[in-house]
């Protein structure tokens, strides 16, 4: 069947959280007690006042038709206040906003709409796992800079500059960072920015998804810089800050006539997000705050016990996230090792290793552009949490 399905399609690696995912719930089927560790799936149930909101606009029974392919006209324009009064983004206005089926999608509809076939998209390393085969569908090319342990995997505006061709179209990189959890500063964005500055017809791709979920105190959007809203995609959405994976709602602010084009091509594949998750969404920009200031703030906590945890597994390194919900520790210290059978040569391995003499899933780095590292979530309750790092040690320490 191979033979009738596209190369664009076969081509196309298979996203490696899900993989792992899919890999667990397998195990799980069969009895097997696995804590899952792989996924960017917060723990805590949506809102109570978001779901009533949903319960309501059911109960009137206005939102069971098609919705405006852009979104709402009143939730545009609240994510366009909220970008102006938090961000800092004087020019944001509902014009400039298209509300979409997650923060993936809205990356999806990008590219599509920005990149010819053989144009360059300069991604910051480690980054998330589904950039790079969504340049490559589009046509584009990836090409990393990377960010590693001594540096909280933070490329530099210098790496920027020098990766910087006459064919590069896009810069991406995501802060909080998925994987790594590491934070961009005020004054790294504003050296990025200015390296953006020095060039014609690039355009900077902003993910702050893990925006709400911030140790720091502080959150820069480079958008807000002088000279940087027209040449800046700031990508947002309500699955990690609100606890609203399922529900599906994503956006971007972008200059008028990239926001047309995304509201375009998404007016071919999908039309309008649905109506219904989209007055939830409403409801989690306009309402109380305090749940996910809440879930932030048992996040710090669970960051705080697995850092401590971490370092007392031998042959292993990692540095302290500072938002989203992620360890990605170095594991390189236990290549070349092995339990019975069971090598270590990589993190593929390693991952391995761990689902089934520990039963623990994690993602291996080489997915994030990181082959020593794997990517863990803290996103589990702190007696899962607990529970997943001992099995780990003991695993490990069987190495040999």
């Amino acid at each position: 069947m191979n033979s009738i399905l596209s190369d664009r399609i076969n081509n196309m690696e298979e996203s490696a959280t899900l993989a792992m995912a899919k890999k667990a719930r397998e195990l799980k089927s069969q009895g097997v007690d696995i804590i899952g560790l792989s996924l960017g799936e917060p723990d805590f149930k949506t809102p109570k006042h978001i779901q009533e909101a949903a319960k309501d606009a059911i109960d009137e029974g206005k939102y069971f038709s098609y919705p405006p392919v852009a979104g709402y006209q009143d939730l545009r324009e609240a994510i366009a206040k909220k970008l102006r009064d938090e961000n800092h983004i004087a020019e944001a206005k509902a014009e400039n906003i298209v509300v979409s089926t997650g923060a993936k999608h809205s990356i999806a509809n990008i590219f599509m709409c920005i990149i010819n076939e053989g144009d360059e998209v300069v991604i910051f390393s480690p980054y998330w796992v589904s950039y790079s085969e969504i340049i490559k569908l589009a046509g584009g090319v990836p090409v990393l800079i990377e960010g590693n342990l001594e540096n909280n995997f933070k490329a530099t505006a210098d790496q920027l500059r020098n990766a910087i061709t006459d064919k590069t179209k896009a810069v991406i990189y995501s802060s909080p960072c998925n994987p790594s959890g590491s934070v961009f500063s005020k004054e790294e964005l504003e050296a990025i920015a200015a390296v953006i500055k020095e060039k014609e017809d690039i355009i900077v791709v902003a993910d702050e998804i893990y925006e709400l979920i911030n140790f720091t105190g502080q959150h820069a959007s480079i958008a807000a810089f002088p000279g940087m809203f027209e040449r800046t995609i700031t990508v947002n959405g309500f699955s990690k800050g609100y606890a609203m994976t399922g529900w599906r709602v994503g956006y971007i602010c972008a200059p008028v006539a990239i926001a047309k084009a995304c509201e375009k091509i998404q007016g071919q594949f999908t039309s309008g997000g649905t109506g219904i998750a989209q007055r939830a969404a409403l409801a989690g920009l306009t309402g109380d705050q305090t749940p996910s200031k809440e879930m932030a703030e048992a996040y710090l906590r669970r960051r705080d016990l697995v850092l401590e945890l971490l370092r007392d597994i031998p042959g292993i390194k990692t540095h302290v996230p500072e938002g989203a919900f992620y360890f990605f520790p170095d594991v390189s210290g236990t290549f070349g090792k092995s339990y019975g059978d069971q090598k270590i040569g990589n993190a593929d391995d390693f991952c391995l290793y761990i689902l089934n003499e520990a039963h623990v899933s994690l993602v291996t780095g080489a997915a994030f552009g990181a082959p020593d590292c794997v990517r863990l979530s803290y996103a589990a309750s702190e007696e899962e949490l607990k529970e997943a790092l001992k099995r780990i040690k003991t695993a490990v320490e069987k190495l040999k």
